[in-house]
């Protein structure tokens, strides 16, 4: 993903301060130099960057320090502070107010993903409530009102534009007014991408909003442009003085470092980030979990956010199965069917403390072809077959050689398939029953001590840190977190599971492992039925 190399390259430095014992001038120079190094190669402009490093320095004199005091801490909280403010200009922007009209104009350069993130925002702001809209003033790129009809007729979400009409200033007028009158909440303006050298559309650009009078102006910035990011958002903030920026591509390969020199030179607020093709990959943008997932800590709250917003699936027999010790093949298929609803497994292991990296060099990158493999097995099965242990495989192997032709698969794959759900089965086992994991944790509140122990859990698993040693707040580590929630089902350390283990499973799951091969070496292959 964009930004990747700059995280890795941010955690191993942070890593190599908290795994030393020694902090001195020595070290901290050495920290600074990869921090900076690793920024640079990411098209951060080099004056923001020199300024970081020069303010660190400022902020942590080590000689002065007094003794006692835990030095670790105050540099990487110094070092974490500064990059905030990377992208964070401090600025509040615009936010739709519902019973009322609010106006979004989009501008940004062509190419850069406008007409998507137009949908994607009207989406967006429709699933929370607001009456949305679209209005297509793009009268320069051939297409683009068809684009955006299309995007539009999938999202369910009104729309206006002409294929006669040239004048832009006057669709959009006319657009902006008919949605006004039919009392509709957000009403988002698509206008032509634009180069800063292109001195007429910047001007129609201009007419456009003083048109419609939108409350907010919105730059869409591609995570590829590189060091042009700054020059072209400069020019954009002059002539349309835009309040707020979106950030496309972000699952792509690029360094991404020049939409950060771009927040800095405008000094306007990130609000969303673009993550993918679908309509639903749009993520508000916030500064400290942004900085805390590319230091490898994670955003737990995010994580929380997004799942609840996909509104997935509550199979309340596999909870009862659960609770009994047992795991149906069926549990299996629903759970890979929300596991499609997550995204890329990736996306969601970034957002734990710590698993982003593990799960990288485990080779896990694009998982929803593999998933929607799975799940095709098991379609291909009897509804006895699913509601069972998987044990009636056992008893009679033809049933593979059946599911296999089926779904278009190899027996060596549903035999996969199969192996997983055994692995399922047996953690469920261990979980439910009258002394699994579910009883204990239900049992937790029951008394004073249990529900202390879980509102301590509670409150550092809010706290962000890192698995491979970065320090929550309060001194606290992943591995004292998983320790603490042992103690509190009842036993030690010893009764969590190992992180590095349970990751590994999840990556053989999906048809990768911990060598770190790209792709699905067990799944791609053999097909045809063929061992």
């Amino acid at each position: 993903m964009v930004l990747g190399e700059l995280s890795r390259r941010l955690t191993s430095a942070m890593s190599a301060l908290t795994g030393s014992n020694i902090i001195d001038e020595k070290l901290l120079d050495a920290v600074l130099k990869e921090i900076c190094s690793a920024l640079l190669e990411s098209d951060v402009n080099v004056k923001l960057v020199g300024n970081l490093r020069k303010s660190v320095k400022q902020k942590v004199n080590l000689k002065d320090l007094p003794a006692g005091v835990n030095k670790k801490r105050i540099v990487q909280k110094t070092v974490v502070d500064e990059l905030i403010k990377l992208v964070d200009p401090k600025v509040e922007a615009y936010k739709p107010v519902k019973g009322k009209t609010n106006v979004i104009m989009f501008v940004g350069l062509q190419g850069s993903g406008k007409t998507t993130s137009c949908t994607k925002l009207a989406l967006f702001y429709q699933k929370q409530g607001f009456k949305s809209c679209l209005v297509c003033a793009d009268t320069f790129r051939a297409g683009a009102f068809d684009q955006l009809k299309q995007n539009a007729t999938k999202a369910r979400i009104p729309f206006y534009g002409s294929y006669t009409e040239t004048d832009p200033v006057r669709i959009s007028k006319e657009g902006v007014d008919k949605f006004k009158k039919e009392k509709f909440e957000i009403i988002i303006v698509d206008t032509s991408g634009r180069h800063r050298q292109e001195k007429e559309l910047f001007a129609e650009m201009v007419q456009i909003q003083q048109a419609v009078k939108p409350h907010q102006t919105i730059m869409v910035l591609d995570a590829s442009i590189g060091q042009a990011a700054e020059s072209q958002s400069k020019a954009f903030k002059e002539s349309s003085n835009f309040g707020a920026i979106i950030i496309t591509k972000m699952d792509g390969h690029a360094k991404g470092g020049g939409a950060i020199s771009a927040v800095a030179v405008t000094q306007t607020p990130i609000v969303f980030i673009g993550t993918g093709e679908h309509m639903h990959e749009l993520e508000r943008f916030s500064a400290q979990p942004f900085i805390s997932k590319l230091l490898g800590m994670g955003d737990i709250q995010g994580l929380m956010e997004h799942v609840q917003s996909l509104n997935l699936d509550k199979n309340k027999g596999m909870i009862k199965n659960l609770e009994q010790g047992t795991f149906t093949v069926r549990d299996l298929r629903d759970q890979m069917g929300n596991i499609l609803k997550l995204g890329p497994l990736g996306k969601v292991a970034s957002m734990l403390p710590g698993m982003g990296q593990m799960f990288e060099s485990m080779g896990g990158d694009d998982t929803s072809g593999r998933v929607k493999r799975l799940i095709s097995i098991m379609d291909s099965m009897t509804e006895k077959e699913l509601d069972s242990d998987g044990r009636v495989f056992n008893a009679d192997p033809s049933r593979m050689t059946r599911v296999a032709r089926g779904s278009g698969t190899s027996v060596r794959e549903v035999e996969e398939v199969l192996s997983q759900h055994r692995m399922m089965l047996g953690m469920a086992k261990k979980m439910g029953g009258k002394n699994g994991m579910m009883a204990k944790m239900n049992a937790v509140g029951g008394s004073p001590k249990n529900a202390q122990q879980a509102a301590s859990l509670q409150r550092k698993m809010q706290s962000k840190g890192s698995a491979s040693g970065l320090p929550l707040p309060g001194g606290m580590n992943m591995s004292d977190m998983m320790k603490m929630a042992g103690q509190m089902m009842g036993g030690g350390a010893g009764d969590m599971p190992d992180m590095s283990s349970m990751m590994s499973q999840f990556g053989d799951m999906f048809g990768g492992g911990p060598g770190g091969r790209q792709g699905s070496p067990n799944l791609s292959r053999n097909r045809g039925g063929r061992r």
